[in-house]
């Protein structure tokens, strides 16, 4: 942490205290020393645990830590306001009351423009998708179609079982399509963080990339380890790597490898990685591929939204991306997350 940080005690854990956490952490200059609340049930005491930030019991104990510049107060309590008038050290400033408030509604506002931004990538994305669903949707489809009109005029039990029995699979192919697309293309709703399996995601983002490019020159190299569960939005999660999956894929000119891996490393970190065997990108673009609206691609084939929402919501998660390539070479990006370990009651997804 810089010399100049700013530190910040947050005084309550409710909706507010959960909105700050999740956008003061991200910023590199802030430190948060703690947070409270006197409900210890508090959904912002459990995400502070999540990002290890201090839970402080006693809400003194927080207004009077030296290392405090300035109190944050979300809980409205006008009791809360006079303990921190009569409490709090000299150098630290506060703020509260209607500053608060406005501070309230500019992150929810900030939030709310996240969203849109995350929801209008995919179905950007989804939009590139449309030639290769449609042909994945209208191979089952004529094999019904022709299955079906066989049937008008066989007369063998047995093969009229068989057909049906094709006629069924491919049904259940389209399906699953279908599924695949509804469930990536939904509004991220309010879901609670859960534990997240990275290979099974991989593996899921895997099959929805296919629609935006073609797969068949590419070799797909899969090396995963055991144990490689994070906590975090599934759907989210999901979005990231097929952001990355989609890249990777799209940077292969003609032939090369993709190679999607997990690691869990010695310090307890678990990481994925997408690299490819693509056309690499340039040293002096590395400050900006982050940045939204930033494309190299051609108009009308990216939004320059997929890296930063890969961003948001790996630093959400309190994980660091980060990016090696050389030119003709070939791209690794690296998501490295912080260890959470399954619990019996909740299996990963």
């Amino acid at each position: 942490m810089t010399p100049n940080a700013t530190r910040i005690a947050i005084i309550g854990a409710g909706k507010g205290g959960v909105a700050l956490l999740d956008l003061l952490h991200q910023i590199p200059d802030v430190d948060i020393v703690g947070i409270t609340d006197k409900d210890p049930a508090a959904p912002g005491l459990q995400r502070a645990r999540d990002l290890h930030v201090l839970v402080e019991p006693q809400a003194a104990d927080l207004i009077q830590n030296e290392r405090v510049t300035l109190i944050m107060d979300v809980t409205g309590d006008p009791a809360m306001t006079r303990m921190i008038q009569t409490l709090k050290r000299p150098t630290a400033e506060v703020l509260s009351g209607a500053a608060a408030r406005l501070l309230w509604k500019l992150v929810q506002h900030q939030s709310k423009l996240e969203a849109e931004l995350f929801q209008a990538d995919k179905l950007a994305g989804l939009g590139s998708f449309a030639a290769g669903i449609a042909h994945d949707i209208n191979n089952p489809l004529q094999l019904i179609l022709g299955l079906a009109e066989n049937l008008e005029d066989e007369q063998d039990l047995a093969v009229v079982h068989e057909q049906a029995r094709d006629i069924t699979e491919a049904v259940k192919r389209t399906s699953a399509i279908c599924r695949d697309l509804t469930r990536y293309a939904r509004r991220k709703g309010a879901v609670e963080d859960v534990m997240v399996n990275l290979n099974t995601k991989l593996d899921e983002a895997l099959r929805i990339a296919r629609y935006a490019v073609t797969l068949q020159d590419v070799t797909v190299v899969k090396r995963y380890v055991d144990e490689a569960v994070v906590k975090g939005n599934p759907d989210e999660l999901l979005h990231v790597f097929v952001n990355l999956i989609t890249n990777a894929v799209q940077a292969i000119q003609v032939r090369g490898t993709l190679t999607l891996e997990t690691r869990i490393g010695p310090d307890g970190t678990v990481s994925a990685s997408v690299s490819d065997t693509g056309c690499g990108i340039p040293k002096e673009a590395f400050s900006k591929i982050f940045e939204p609206l930033y494309t190299t691609k051609p108009p009308g084939k990216g939004t320059g939204l997929g890296l930063y929402n890969v961003m948001s919501v790996i630093s959400k998660m309190d994980g660091h991306i980060c990016v090696e390539s050389d030119v003709g070479v070939g791209t690794t990006f690296r998501i490295e997350f912080p260890q959470m370990q399954p619990t019996t009651s909740c299996a990963p997804l």
